[in-house]
C-alpha cells in the first residue's frame, strides 16, 4: 500500500510551505499475515505546538499508542480472517512480528482471545473500503461498512474482517488518561 504524505509548515520568516511530499516512510506488509499492512504517518507528542519541529515523527514514534495529550496517525489493511485460518499461518511468528513492527500496541493484544485488546485511547476510525466487523465484549458486534465512523472510547474490542477481501481503516488515535 502506498500512501502520499504533504506536510505543511514554515519558513524561516514564517510563510506556509510545503515540507514533504512523498510515500509515507513507515509503512509495513507483514510477512506472517499475508495482507497485513500498517502504516504509521504521523505522531504528535503531548504539548504539541506549531509550527512542528524540523523531521519525521513517524520515524521517531517509539509506540503506536499515544501518551495522554498525543496522537498518532494510521492506516491499517486488514486481510480477511481466513488468512490466519490457513495452514501455513504460524501464530509465534506473526506475534512476533506484531512485537517487533506495532511496538505499545501489540502488547496490548490478549493471547486467550486473538485479536482483542484496550488502549487508552480514543480512537476515530473510518473504514475506507472493504467491509469489517467490530467486536466488544461477550461477542457484541457491529459491521462497519465504507465511510462509516467509529469513535472508541477505550473500550476493549476487535476488528474481524469476515469477508473475503481486504479491510481498509485510517485511523487517529488521541492518547487519553484512565479513570
Amino acid at each position: 500500500m502506498t500512501i502520499r504524505r504533504i506536510v505543511t509548515g514554515h519558513n524561516a520568516a514564517g510563510k506556509s510551505v510545503f515540507v514533504s511530499d512523498s510515500a509515507t516512510t513507515r509503512t509495513t506488509a507483514f510477512q506472517h499475515v499475508r495482507g497485513f499492512v500498517t502504516s504509521l504517518l504521523w505522531e504528535t507528542l503531548p504539548g504539541a505546538k506549531v509550527p512542528a519541529q524540523a523531521g519525521d515523527p513517524a520515524v521517531a514514534a517509539t509506540s503506536w499508542v499515544p501518551a495522554p495529550g498525543g496522537s498518532n496517525l494510521m492506516f491499517i489493511t486488514f486481510p480477511p480472517d481466513s488468512v490466519m485460518g490457513s495452514p501455513d499461518f504460524d501464530p509465534a511468528a506473526a506475534g512476533g512480528e506484531y512485537m517487533a513492527v506495532l511496538p505499545g500496541l501489540a502488547e496490548k493484544f490478549e493471547m486467550d482471545n486473538p485479536g482483542m485488546h484496550c488502549t487508552d485511547t480514543v480512537d476515530y476510525a473510518v473504514l475506507l473500503e472493504g467491509e469489517i466487523h467490530l467486536e466488544l465484549d461477550d461477542g457484541a458486534t457491529r459491521r462497519i461498512a465504507p465511510k462509516d465512523v467509529v469513535i472508541q472510547n477505550g473500550t476493549r474490542h476487535a476488528w474481524r474482517n469476515k469477508s473475503d477481501k481486504p479491510a481498509t481503516m485510517l485511523f487517529v488515535l488521541v492518547g487519553a488518561a484512565r479513570n
